[in-house]
């Protein structure tokens, strides 16, 4: 599997509107973030996970051609509002399957009410073929395995990730991790999860937090992801462990 990290931001990204700290000024590269959004490459398969305002430009600098599954962790806008900017891929490879717990599809079904009204006509609408999560699935040679972590008071779905050969997870905005869900998480090659900044926050792990989870779970490599201005790339790299990175942009890593 490949996987390409097409964006590693919070919801605002970095550079944040009308902001001068010292990570939105930067020049090192790896400080600009794109909302977050994942591209997962098997053979000649292409999955996306979650699909953000920013997708139009994610896709085009990758050169992408073609989606066949896209996955969604949960109804917010800095992972859905791309929704629109599919339709190019459906006018060319037709509907695309899209895979969401059932709560995220009554969500979205509200926020993209004229995709699926029927009375809708007119100006292009994205094409999807809706498949709800009800447990583990596969698209293009890749087992899926879903689970559902804590984002405040709603519920995100995480993934886990296996070609038969290696296994990844990738979890975003949760402020906890029940049980249930690290049972699913043992043995990995990687961890991708969510480090929104470095003192606490109600709704999303800060980085103490994601290290903790991490140090329980010993996967063999973990990279941390939906980072706010708070993380200055190089200079926050210099306290983590052993084995864990802040993702970036653009990142691509090969399993």
């Amino acid at each position: 599997m490949k996987l390409t990290f097409l964006g590693t931001g919070t919801s605002v990204g970095v550079p944040v509107i009308g902001c001068d700290c010292i990570t939105c000024t930067s020049n090192d590269p790896r400080d600009r973030r794109l909302r977050t959004g994942l591209l997962v490459e098997h053979g000649p398969h292409t999955l996306q996970v979650d699909i953000s305002p920013d997708f139009r430009r994610q896709a085009l600098r990758n050169k992408l051609r073609r989606l066949d599954a896209l996955l969604i962790t949960h109804c917010h806008a800095d992972h859905v509002f791309g929704l629109d900017d599919i339709r190019p891929l459906n006018f060319r490879h037709g509907p695309l399957p899209t895979y969401a717990s059932e709560s995220t599809w009554r969500q979205l079904r509200r926020v993209f009410y004229y995709v699926f009204e029927a009375k809708n006509t007119g100006g292009g609408l994205p094409q999807l073929i809706p498949n709800t999560i009800d447990g583990p699935f596969k698209v293009g040679g890749i087992a899926i395995t879903p689970f559902t972590v804590l984002h405040g008071g709603g519920e995100v779905t995480g993934f886990r990730f296996s070609d038969g050969t290696s296994d990844f997870a990738f979890i975003t905005d949760c402020n906890e991790i029940p049980e249930a869900a690290l049972a699913q998480l043992e043995s990995l090659d990687l961890l991708v999860i969510d480090a929104l900044r470095l003192k606490p926050h109600p709704t999303h792990l800060h980085l103490e937090k994601s290290l903790d989870y991490i140090a329980r779970l010993r996967p063999r490599r973990a990279l941390l992801t939906h980072m706010s201005h708070d993380i200055k790339h190089a200079e926050a790299s210099r306290h983590l462990p052993p084995g864990v990175e802040f993702a970036y942009d653009q990142l691509q890593v090969e399993l």
